[in-house]
């Protein structure tokens, strides 16, 4: 078993808990305006690599993951698009007592039983899911994404369903999705949910505009500045980070 890859990084820091093998999978169907790893989208790109020679790789750092509470993590891309793939690395990464870590938007997510019946074998050697919830407004998701937000929501519900541990990411952008009655839609839709364990707010950057460039793509959002300070913890708030640092873990 073969999965399309873009890169791997042996020493994540912010992908999941401890130190993190992050690979990133090639391919997704999201076209995010600030997305920071456009040179991912195309599908069918990218390097094939076995999970037996994944496994091989990770293994040389297994001390250090093991010494941190670490592990695995795999984000893109979007690697629900290869989930076979997915199943067969998670399986062995279980095998060899090692924390798993799926970071998706669910934006490929469909409630199709041939799907559902891979993504719950997934799910059974899946420990945590990073979800990545762009908007809570279908428009305005639209809009940021080229897609709409139901895939992601129905993602987020099965998760739910699941009581798969779950750490909800929200990338916050000025202008974009920082007002105050689309936050605190989102706050109420995650607090519907009972296997949130963590709420992040990942400030918008620039860093990515070099690929757009790389790649002869207009970046979208231009002009739009990274969230200060105080937006950011104006955000927390009406997501309840603090409340989710202290009370996540109890709800699943």
């Amino acid at each position: 078993m073969k999965g399309n890859i873009h890169s791997i990084e042996t020493f994540g820091a912010v992908d999941g808990p401890g130190i993190r093998y992050v690979i990133f999978t090639q391919g997704c169907l999201l076209r995010c305006q600030y997305c920071h790893n456009a040179d991912t989208w195309e599908i069918g790109r990218g390097r094939e690599i076995s999970v037996d020679e994944i496994m091989d790789d990770l293994l040389d750092y297994l001390p250090f993951l093991q010494a941190s509470k670490g592990g695995i993590t795999v984000s893109g891309g979007e690697p629900l698009l290869q989930v076979p793939f997915l199943i067969e690395l998670f399986k062995k990464c279980k095998e060899q007592g090692i924390h798993t870590t799926l970071d998706s938007s669910g934006g490929c997510f469909i409630e199709a039983k041939s799907f559902l019946e891979k993504v719950d074998e997934l799910m059974e050697y899946t420990d945590l899911v990073l979800l990545d919830l762009k908007h809570i407004d279908n428009e305005k998701h639209q809009q940021l994404t080229g897609r709409p937000n139901r895939a992601p929501l129905a993602f987020a519900k099965y998760l739910d369903e699941k009581r798969i541990p779950v750490w909800v990411r929200h990338v916050l952008v000025p202008t974009i999705n920082d007002d105050t009655p689309s936050l605190e839609r989102l706050a109420s839709f995650i607090q519907s949910l009972r296997n949130v364990e963590k709420v992040e707010v990942l400030p918008y950057h620039r860093m990515g505009i070099y690929k757009w460039e790389a790649l002869g793509l207009s970046y979208p959002l231009t002009g739009v500045e990274t969230p200060t300070e105080d937006q950011v913890a104006r955000a927390e708030r009406i997501l309840g980070v603090e409340w989710y640092e202290v009370n996540g873990s109890t709800r699943v």
